[in-house]
């Protein structure tokens, strides 16, 4: 089997400890706390009060502008409070509203379509009602993806999962193939595409030849190195289809939209089963908690109830934790468990704590030779330092993904992604928000 791959890239341990684990269904947390930024882009308007009743799947944030995206109430409950709260994940005090549950289920469905005979036009509306976006990480509204600027030919879906630890989206693919396939289908139909593939890295061997077999041919399954940051999207459409999105460009530049395995599923349950998005599948997993799994969990449950309703709390015996919403290479650390989750949570991390001291740099190049956007690394974490913000623009700063594979090979130490972040936010500001 000839294993497509990008240039560059590391492959650090993989440690996927729950990839044989089921996924299991969470139970309904008691309270939730809903950031109204859930999505990339402006933050939704709250849209109720404070003692105010609300069921399951209820609107409580309207989108702001066109990049933005619908938020509702993951349980049927008790709005106890709106308002800013801090959140290390957005960098700022971000709006949420908090809901104490009050009792089991009582939904607030989506309109009913039928997805065969609705118009792409109707479809579309009824994703961005439903809320979703992509639940790779990135969280960019998919309602808007799924409207490209340019005609595209090929939708890829991304199963590739390079993070460590990470297996929630290798299991959908073995438990949920048939949602992931309708999920498919709607968003073939959205976009009018020729080709479908899903990319799915090589250590999921189960998973490549369940979907070969089950699939048939309706979507073609390519097998992927196994590589970090394999699932990345420019590095996955490089990998399967050999066309490079140009700098600063989009995948429909080159006539391709990529979507996630888990938002597939999202778009299915909008579409035939009327729900908005509420819950997501994530992988409670690392050595600093006890009990490691996938999960189905709702929106807003707040990472210590996580922890210790499903995890059963932390190791005995492990000092210096670390908690991150996601996984080692690009997970976020949470200054607080009292964060909740959000859309685009996939993972929580629970690992030790490694004091890393960066030394000088001693100019090795391993950061070029692994970065798979062809950067320099040790030259953007220096002028990022020096704050030579246009220079550092002008070889590329924007172009980065941040996907720390520098940072992982550095013998130095040296943290380029942290001074990189900065620099980019920095520069942006500078510009007045442009890129």
């Amino acid at each position: 089997m000839r294993l497509l791959t990008f240039k560059g890239g590391v492959h650090p341990p993989e440690k996927k400890l729950t990839e044989h684990e089921e996924i299991k269904k969470a139970p309904l947390p008691d309270k939730v706390v809903v950031f109204m930024a859930q999505h990339a882009g402006a933050a939704a308007k709250p849209v109720v009060e404070v003692g105010q009743e609300v069921k399951t799947g209820q609107i409580i944030g309207e989108p702001q502008g066109l990049i933005s995206a619908y938020v509702h109430s993951p349980v049927t409950g008790k709005v106890i409070s709106v308002g800013k709260i801090n959140s290390n994940v957005h960098g700022m005090a971000v709006e949420a509203v908090t809901i104490e549950r009050t009792g089991s289920d009582e939904w607030e469905l989506l309109p009913k379509v039928d997805y065969q005979s609705a118009s792409k036009e109707e479809l579309i509306e009824l994703i961005k009602k439903a809320g979703i976006v992509g639940l790779g990480g990135a969280m960019f509204p998919t309602h808007v993806k799924l409207n490209p600027p340019k005609p595209v030919e090929i939708l890829i879906i991304n199963g590739a999962e390079c993070e460590p630890y990470l297996t929630i989206d290798h299991r959908v693919m073995l438990e949920m193939h048939e949602e992931i396939l309708m999920g498919i289908e709607i968003t073939r139909k959205i976009l009018g595409v020729k080709e479908v593939y899903i990319g799915i890295e090589s250590n999921k061997k189960d998973a490549l030849q369940l979907l070969e077999e089950k699939w048939n041919g309706k979507v073609k399954v390519a097998a992927l190195k196994t590589k970090y940051p394999q699932g990345a999207e420019k590095q996955l459409i490089k990998a399967i289809t050999g066309r490079e999105v140009p700098s600063g460009g989009l995948p429909s530049d080159v006539g391709v939209v990529v979507q996630n395995v888990s938002t597939m599923i999202a778009i299915k349950e909008a579409i035939i089963d009327r729900k908005p998005l509420i819950e997501r599948g994530l992988t409670l997993t690392g050595e600093g908690v006890r009990k490691r799994g996938n999960w189905w969990v709702r929106i807003g449950a707040p990472i210590s109830w996580i922890i210790n309703e499903l995890g059963g709390g932390f190791t005995e015996g492990f000092e210096e934790i670390k908690v991150l919403m996601g996984g080692p290479m690009m997970g976020i650390p949470v200054a607080s468990l009292d964060i909740p989750i959000l859309k685009g949570n996939n993972g929580i991390t629970v690992i030790k704590e490694q004091k890393r001291e960066s030394t000088n740099c001693i100019r090795c190049s391993y950061c070029v030779h692994v970065c798979p956007i062809n950067l320099q690394p040790y030259l953007l974490d220096m002028l990022s330092r020096k704050k030579k913000y246009d220079e550092a623009a002008a070889i590329g700063l924007l172009d980065c993904i941040e996907c720390g594979s520098c940072t992982y090979i550095c013998p130095a130490n040296v943290e380029h992604v942290k001074s990189i972040k900065l620099a980019k936010k920095v520069y942006r500001t500078l510009r007045g928000g442009k890129k």
